[in-house]
């Protein structure tokens, strides 16, 4: 179930809902990993699946070094700030950090997939994901400089 989530590109679906990110056979860190939140509660609860959102600095470089020029053009020159979510399961009674977001080396199902952002702030998600991550948007971003970054890092992943 990973795999083929990780395998949809990136890109916003019509709508925020996993039922659009399914159709649209698109989506973005927050429904790509809800609907995998979804399909673990409902057929591996044991897995204690949470959801996190990680707020965090994307700088020029990072942008560079992960995602190439095009996006990273995108990115101020001081940076911006953005909020990522992924997943977190509990395996053998240690968590395991899910992060299908973006086309990778095959997980192995036993350790923690490295995550699409850097090192930041992890905010688990306790009621609401998606007006808990619309909080955290409205406080540390700026739209004017995230938006441009989010509509780059669609276009060039979609090629992918």
């Amino acid at each position: 179930m990973v795999e083929f989530v990780r395998s949809l590109p990136y890109a916003r679906p019509s709508a925020r809902t996993t039922a659009a990110m399914l159709a649209e056979r698109r989506g973005t860190c927050s429904t790509k990993h809800a609907f995998l939140h979804q399909v673990l509660s409902e057929h591996f609860p044991e897995l204690e699946p949470k959801l996190v959102h990680r707020v965090y600095e994307v700088s020029r470089q990072h942008a560079r070094v992960r995602f190439g020029s095009k996006v990273s053009d995108t990115v101020p020159c001081d940076g911006l700030m953005d909020v990522h979510r992924f997943l977190e399961i509990r395996l053998h009674g240690r968590p395991i950090r899910i992060d299908a977001t973006f086309p990778g080396p095959p997980w192995d199902g036993a350790t923690s997939m490295p995550l699409a952002c850097g090192a930041g702030e992890d905010h688990p998600v306790g009621g609401d994901p998606d007006e808990e991550k619309r909080a955290l948007e409205s406080e540390h971003c700026d739209p004017r400089a995230r938006e441009p970054f989010i509509a780059a890092l669609s276009a060039v992943t979609a090629k992918q």
